[in-house]
Parts: C-alpha cells; structure tokens; sequence
C-alpha cells in the first residue's frame, strides 16, 4: 500500500490523462471486442498492434470493464508498476539479505562466503544494509525515467511484462536452490507470459545466468545453464516473431517498402559505436534525470567522426575497472552486465521501428534500469549506515539521505508525468525540449488540424516536420491531407501524395488520400480507383478503404454493385462505420425491393453515431418515404432540428412533415420561417409560407 499510494502521488498529473499516440491501437479496436476478436488476437497475427496477445488480452477485458474511460487503464497501469517495484523489493531481499554470497565467494553485498543457505537476514548483510530492499524497490517505483512506461497507456506492455519477469526470475532462482521440477516448469510459464506482454524479456535468461555468476563466482553448464536453454530458444523464437510480425504487418503495410532512412542501413563499426553512445545515454538519464522528453533527438551515426569512438572507448575502460573490482567484489560488473544486456534489443544491432524517429526512448530501459539501481540502493544504503553510526551530524544526514532522494525522485515524476495529461501538451512540450522533433510536429499538426480554425498552424508543422525528413513518406502524406483541405490548395496536396508515393510506392494511406483527391477530378477517377486497389492489395483489411473505394464506385456509372460490395465488406471489416452504414442506406434507397436494407443501415447508423444530427435526418427522410412511418420520421427529424438547430435541410423536413399533420401546420410555419430566416432564398420553404398563410376558402 505504500509503494501504491506513493506511486499514484507522484502520478497525479497524469492520472486523468488522456490517449496518447498509439494508445487507440492498443486500447481494443472495434474488430477485436468480440468473443471472435478474442481468439484473433492469439491466433492471427497482425490483428493487433504487435503480437502480444498476452498484452492484448488483458486489454480486451479492461475495455470490457470500462470501454474507452483512460482512468481504468491509468489505474491498472499504476498497479502493475507498484507490482513490479514490490517484486523488486522481494528480489533484492532474497539476492543480497538472505541468499548473497551463496554457494561461496563475495558477491554484491561482498557476505561472508559462509553465510548459511536461507539465512533470515539478522546477519551481517542486513547490519550492514539495513533497508537496502525497499530503497530499490522505491527508487524504481518513483525514478522519473520511468514515467513514459508508466503514464503511456501503451506502454502497459513494460509494467505487464515486469511483473511476470520479476516473478519468473524469483521461481527461477527457487527452483535453483531446490531443484524441484514444479518450480521449473513455474518459472517457465509465468517467463512465456512474460514474452507474449513483450519480448524484451527475452533477455531474462541471460540476466539470470549472471546473478548466478554473481553468487557462486562460476557457472557449472550442467547445473546452472543447460536449464536455462529451453529459455533461450523460447527467448529467440519470441523476438524472431515479433521482428516478422512488426516488419510485415506494421512497417512494410503502413509504409509500404520497409522502414526507409539512414537509421536501418548502419554499418556493423557503427552499430557497435552506437551501442556505446546509447548506453551512457541511459546512464546519464538515470543518473542526471533532466530533459526528459517523449522524442529525443535522432544522431548522426558516423564511424568517420573520431569522437564517436569515445563512448565505446569509455564503455571499455569501465569493463576493465569492472573486471580487476570483481576479484573481490562481482556486484558492480553483474548489475553493469545486467543493465547492458537487458538493453541490448535496443542498442541498435537489431532495427526496429521507434528507430525513424530517435535511438533512444525513457521506456527502452524500464526493466534495464533495475541493473544500476539495486547496485546504486546497495551503495547508498551502505553510504548512509556508515553515516548514521558516525554520530553527531553525520547520524542525521544519514537517517534522512534516503527520505529526501525519494522525495527528489517522486517531485520529479511528478513534474514529468504533467506532459502526458494530453496528446497536445506532450508534442507542444517535447518540441520545447527537441525542437528538431519532426515526429512531433507531424503529430501536432494531426492533432491541430482535427479543427478547422487552426488548420493553417497545423500546416506550420506538417511543413516543419517536410524541412526536417524529407526522405519520409508519412510527413509528404499529412502535409498533402491538410493542403487538400484548404481552398485552391488541391494541386499541392496532390502533388504531396504523389511525392510520399514516389519515396514508397506502396504506401496505402498515400494511395487512399491521393485517390480521394483525383475523385474530384472527373477525367482522373480511373486513376483514382486504380490508387484504392493498389492500397487494398497491401492492407486488405483496412474497412476504411474498403468503405471510401466503395463510395467512389456508387459514382461511376454500372459499378454500383461493385460499390456496394466493397462497402459490405467494410462493415464486416468493422461494424462500427457510420459512413459505410449511411453509404449503403442511400444506395438501397434507389433501388426496388431494398427498402427494408436501407431502413435497417440508416437505423444501425443512428444508434451508432446518436449525436449525429445528420444520421437521424437520413433516417427521418427515409422513415417518412414509408408508408404509415411518418411519426417516427417526425420524431428523428425533431432529434435532428434539437442537435443542429442550424440546420436548413432538417428543418425544412421537420417543417414539411408537420405540414402534413392538420393540426400542428401552426408549427410548420414556425419551421418554414426560421428556414427562410437562416437561408432567404429557399423556394420551397417560401411556397410552404404562402401557402399555410393562405386563408382557407
């Protein structure tokens, strides 16, 4: 309860926080809230955001609980990082107070060797550490580099993940001091559940193999690393999987041709050069927490730059002093090797896709963190015992030393978790601290462009984010989308999506947005719906594609039916489409014997969309061209005229219909004046008015 409610202190700001970038991917989509959906994501890859269905899974019920409200998942969130920092607490106990040293030799506490198997901790470990499992585990619930994992609803995939990591590795180190198989095989699947939340936790093997270094001094392959090669297999299989799952469902579709720019075509030199410089990047956030940020700036990897050797070259002096401290003391280099090494699918010799956009992220190191911070909790702790029996002022300073770094620490958080309140506020602040941030500006510009009135500053960014990567389709394609907006501005945007196209040619939502704009341009609609079927050949499960192919079918002259099946088939894609269901509606409408269709789509789309004052006026007109339905028409036209009282179309209906009832023609004419009111020069709402002031013979 303490390390929950200080965690949920430290995170105010962001407890009410709204969906963030990704997070509408992650927080269960419409095609995957069903029972059905359920079973597509463990057993369809590419029907989630990533493969995790473990993740995925765990979402699928929150939305069940509490749909689409972002505190559930805030609060959830919350709760698997203090299970995760209880874990950590309960590990470090076990490791440094009651098993360090264990099997012979010093270890990170440097224990006597003959510390007895299971000591209780009254020794001298706990003497001389007094605590030291609470201050790690407090330190990794409150560090601010924590706070992307933990107020980025995606991002449940490292507090989810950590909570079955933590608890695999504590079953594992179970089963190595009993040898039960139970254990093993417990170990075993909370470490496979572990890898369907995130397979960075692949590299749990490997941090274990070092703490068994750490305590016995030696690895036996019978004893220590033949059990954990089943683990290793399951570990690589994981990430080969996620790495196919990403590239062919989620770059090569989204993109088009692959993950494009320089970050992917490094040479191995350099790969090994940026792996120094990321490492001492997360040093240094841990160590000097300051400008934090969601996108940090993107380097310039060069092995003909001599100063990039520099961090590898530290990187090896720091082995080296390492090496010679491990004669009597292993815990600095187990925690060095375990911080490197859970960090290692991200030091840039694997590509993945956050690459495009910087080498570096807050939530990479989430579990790698713990590495240097239970050394770090070991070497404070140690520091303020010192103090504290040194007496006089020193006793004081000792005492309060952890109490006010944990009060650093959760202000801190506190400060960092404010910029996830909003998606605006995240990009308008990390643009404060990464100017250069052309991911930011994109997705600034996405959201400012959602209004109207701020359309022109929208197109600022989108410009911004052009100067900044002009090698990448995406910012070419949300520079064309805002242009095509803007009055006399459709050549522009034409020519913006043709220019994201010629970077990635098979870049579907290029070839949907340029489609979109040639389908005003009567002699280009073939190259229009040449554009839609090439975007539907790379993401054929895209209902939103399906739905705006459809739509321009129903234009073309005897390919109404075909219209129509596309837009069938983006309902069954995602039940959810008021346009598609309103499409189909209007289509039946003209056709005989498809009355009772078109009432049904204009039905599901009203109780869709409820506060569309345009789906219950569609359904209003097509309830009162059925004969004996005019009250009901009566009724969705009065929705209509309440929801949108500017509306001319609905109110001339409402208007029209009262006309037809002998005794509210009184109401009628109030209708028909308000409509001329807002629109002078409407004939029919003028005929209406002369007519029911006519006095009766």
């Amino acid at each position: 309860m303490l390390v929950f409610v200080a965690i949920v202190l430290a995170y105010l700001p962001a407890i009410q926080g709204k969906l963030l970038w990704d997070d509408d991917a992650h927080v269960t989509p419409p095609g995957l809230r069903s029972w059905d959906g359920l079973w597509r994501i463990w057993f369809e890859p590419g029907a989630s955001q990533q493969f995790y269905p473990v993740l995925h899974t765990a979402f699928w019920f929150e939305h069940r609980l509490w749909g689409d409200a972002t505190l559930g998942y805030h609060l959830v969130n919350l709760l698997l990082h203090a299970t995760a920092a209880c874990l950590v607490v309960v590990f470090v106990r076990r490791l440094i107070v009651c098993g360090a040293g264990e099997g012979g030799g010093s270890g990170l506490s440097d224990a006597p060797a003959a510390l007895p198997r299971g000591a209780s901790g009254g020794g001298p470990v706990s003497a001389r550490y007094p605590g030291v499992e609470w201050l790690a585990g407090l330190i990794f619930a409150l560090h601010p580099v924590e706070v992307e994992s933990v107020a980025w609803i995606s991002e449940q995939k490292n507090t989810l993940s950590a909570v079955f990591y933590l608890a695999a590795a504590l079953s594992y180190l179970s089963f190595d001091r009993t040898r039960r198989a139970a254990r093993y095989w417990q170990a075993t699947g909370l470490f496979v559940l572990a890898l369907l939340s995130k397979t960075v936790t692949a590299t749990l093997p490997a941090a274990l193999l070092v703490i068994l270094w750490w305590q016995r001094g030696k690895l036996n392959g019978r004893r220590d690393v033949a059990p954990l090669l089943p683990w290793f297999g399951l570990g690589i299989c994981g990430g080969l999987m996620t790495a196919w799952v990403e590239h062919t469902f989620f770059v090569a579709v989204q993109i088009g041709n692959g993950a494009p720019g320089a970050a992917y075509t490094l040479s191995l030199l350099e790969r090994v050069l940026l792996a120094g410089r990321i490492i001492w990047f997360y040093i240094g956030k841990l160590a000097w927490p300051a400008e934090l940020t969601f996108s940090y700036p993107s380097w310039n990897v060069s092995a003909q730059d001599a100063w990039q050797y520099l961090p590898l070259l530290g990187i090896v002096v720091v082995l080296i002093v390492l090496l010679r401290i491990a004669r009597r003391q292993r815990g600095p280099l187990a925690g060095f090797l375990v911080f490197a090494g859970t960090l290692f699918p991200a030091l840039g010799f694997i590509n993945i896709y956050p690459f495009i956009y910087s080498y570096v992220a807050d939530h990479f190191q989430y579990l790698a963190s713990l590495g240097l911070i239970v050394p770090f909790a070991v070497a404070f702790s140690h520091a303020t015992s010192l103090a504290t029996t040194a007496g006089g002022a020193w006793r004081w300073l000792g005492r309060a030393a952890p109490a006010a770094l944990l009060l650093l620490l959760a202000t801190l958080t506190w400060q960092q978790s404010r910029m996830y309140r909003d998606v605006e506020t995240l990009y308008r602040t990390t643009l404060e601290r990464n100017p250069a941030s052309w991911m930011a500006h994109s997705n600034l510009g996405l959201i400012l462009a959602q209004d109207s009135a701020k359309l022109p500053e929208a197109l600022v960014h989108f410009e911004a984010a052009v100067r900044l990567k002009p090698d990448h389709p995406e910012v070419h394609n949300y520079l064309g989308s805002a242009l095509a907006r803007m009055p006399g501005r459709k050549g522009e945007a034409i020519a913006a999506f043709e220019t994201a196209l010629r970077l990635s040619p098979r870049f579907p939502f290029a070839h949907v947005n340029l489609a979109v704009a040639l389908m005003d341009l009567p002699t280009r609609m073939p190259e229009a719906l040449a554009h839609f079927e090439t975007a539907l050949r790379s993401k054929p499960d895209w209902a939103e594609a399906h739905q705006r192919f459809g739509n321009a079918l129903l234009k073309v002259p005897g390919r109404e039916r075909d219209g129509i099946d596309q837009l069938e088939t983006a309902l069954r894609l995602n039940p959810a489409l008021v346009d598609a269901h309103t499409q189909l509606a209007i289509a039946f409408s003209g056709m005989p014997g498809r009355a009772a269709d078109a009432l049904g789509h204009f039905d599901a789309a009203v109780r869709l969309a409820p506060e569309s004052a345009g789906a219950h006026y569609n359904f209003g007109y097509a309830l009162a061209e059925t004969p004996g339905r005019l009250t009901e028409a009566l009724a969705q036209f009065e929705t209509a005229v309440r929801m949108d009282p500017l509306s001319v179309d609905a109110r001339f209906a409402l208007a029209a219909t009262l006309a037809n009832l002998p005794d509210r023609q009184a109401e009628a004419l109030s209708h028909f004046e308000r409509v001329l009111q807002l629109k002078p020069d409407h004939d029919g709402a003028r005929q209406w008015v002369q007519a029911l002031r006519k006095p009766p013979r």
